[in-house]
């Protein structure tokens, strides 16, 4: 039914998003051919899909009789990460292991090995697994490939003085972790159970843990929903793993400020959806943005929402601003967890370090562009950074706003101002265990 309809709309779709110059006439064709070809099969089962279209070509389109929507809790008896039970198979042919150096690039270099946990609706979680890194087979039908059911983490193990390996306040990302699979209806996590096993991973990969400064493992959580079926529906079946991949510093050389983009078109987040998951679904939609903040001559894009135009992230990392208020009051802000705003680790961190300090006030509150903009003419703006695990923090000097461009300070050398430096150097210390704080770096047993 509406097969025209759909095949121009295949072909609209093909276009705009990757110059693809599908035939409307050969696909139609050819999808009725596969039709016919199915519906006359010997095989003797005869698929309700199949059946449907064959039977209702031409009428108006209907739901057919054989398509339900039921509502699943995700809980399942085994509900639990069994981390003392993990099996591990060590891989028969080791990769050389790169320089660990500045050199290193992020996320190209995967270490030996990976884990994975499997879970169904009947039978919970499966025996968590540690094995050879390996592509994975899938169906092509799995709604993580076609609803976008899927989502993830991203953290950092370290290696200090003594060669030990550290993770930086991974209870957060569990947090974030479970919090995310809960919005998409994925299966309920096991944080504790979760982490065990990602320390295990860190245990078998202990050689993969760089012990240079600056360079770390970093390590990707996944879960994505697995079921065969393309009904938007909760998954009944899904699959957790982590990758590993040994990268270097952010900044090879030093701080290297960067420009950014105010978007007053585009949309990062919006009340009510998915802004505070780390979901896949938030980040493809920002490509063409940043593709077209790139042609300007920018390096990230600083997004805004409402007709306030309300400041909230910076590419994939959180927002800082430090200025004096109109006031005479200087004061570190970010942009407050209203559910559109992602709940950084290192958000976190240089919220409750700059609180620890009390040199400043420090507010998590709305805050405008036309604000922000009004505090740079008016000479009150000090710094501005992007914080997140890849850089810790990342420094501003520019920002493009309705054709204009707002100079930034960014520190006497032009590079980052004295909070951003304090901040990273602070931070650092923390993972790599130089400096206590809070039991935020976690040694992995």
């Amino acid at each position: 039914p509406g097969l025209n309809t759909k095949v121009s709309r295949s072909r609209a779709t093909c276009s705009s998003l990757c110059g693809v110059a599908m035939l409307s006439p050969q696909l139609t064709r050819s999808t009725r051919a596969l039709v016919r070809t199915l519906a006359s099969s010997n095989t003797g089962l005869r698929s309700p899909l199949v059946s449907y279209a064959s039977s209702h070509s031409g009428s108006a389109l209907r739901s057919p009789s054989w398509v339900s929507v039921r509502a699943f809790s995700a809980q399942a008896p085994g509900s639990r990460i069994d981390a003392s039970n993990i099996q591990i198979e060590r891989t028969k042919n080791p990769k050389t292991k790169p320089p660990f150096d500045h050199t290193l690039p992020f996320g190209k270099v995967f270490t030996d090995h990976m884990l994975e946990i499997e879970w169904t609706r009947a039978a919970g979680f499966g025996t968590p697994r540690i094995v050879p890194h390996h592509n994975l087979e899938l169906d092509p039908a799995i709604p993580a490939l076609h609803y976008g059911v899927q989502c993830f983490e991203g953290m950092k193990a370290y290696k200090d003085a003594s060669g030990g390996v550290r993770l930086f306040r991974p209870n957060l990302n569990m947090n974030r972790f479970a919090a995310s699979c809960h919005r998409l209806a994925l299966p309920e996590l096991d944080k504790e159970g979760m982490q065990k096993c990602i320390e295990a991973l860190c245990r078998v990969e202990e050689g993969w843990v760089p012990g240079t400064e600056g360079c770390s493992l970093y390590l990707r959580p996944t879960c994505i929903g697995t079921t065969a079926f393309l009904g938007v529906s909760e998954p009944s079946e899904a699959l957790i793993y982590v990758i590993a991949c040994p990268v270097g510093p952010y900044f090879a050389n030093g701080f290297a400020p960067v420009k950014v983009l105010a978007e007053t078109e585009y949309r990062r987040a919006w009340p009510g959806g998915t802004g505070d998951n780390k979901v896949g679904g938030n980040y493809a939609p920002g490509l063409l943005p940043q593709r077209l903040s790139a042609q300007k001559g920018y390096s990230q894009v600083l997004w805004l929402f409402g007709e306030e135009e309300l400041v909230t992230e910076i590419g994939a990392m959180n927002f800082f601003v430090f200025w004096e208020t109109p006031e005479g009051e200087r004061e570190l802000i970010t942009a407050p967890l209203d559910g559109t705003i992602l709940p950084g680790v290192t958000r976190d961190s240089i919220l409750r370090l700059a609180e620890q300090w009390g040199e400043f006030k420090v507010s998590e509150r709305r805050f405008t562009m036309p604000q922000l903009a009004r505090a740079v003419a008016e000479g009150r703006l000090l710094e501005v950074f992007g914080a997140g695990t890849a850089a810790v923090v990342a420094p501003v000097n520019g920002i493009g706003y309705k054709g204009e461009e707002l100079a930034i300070p960014c520190g006497e050398d032009g590079k980052a101002g004295p909070l951003t430096r304090r901040l990273f150097d602070d931070i650092s210390d923390i993972h790599y265990g130089r400096q206590e704080q809070d039991g935020w770096s976690v040694v992995v047993p």
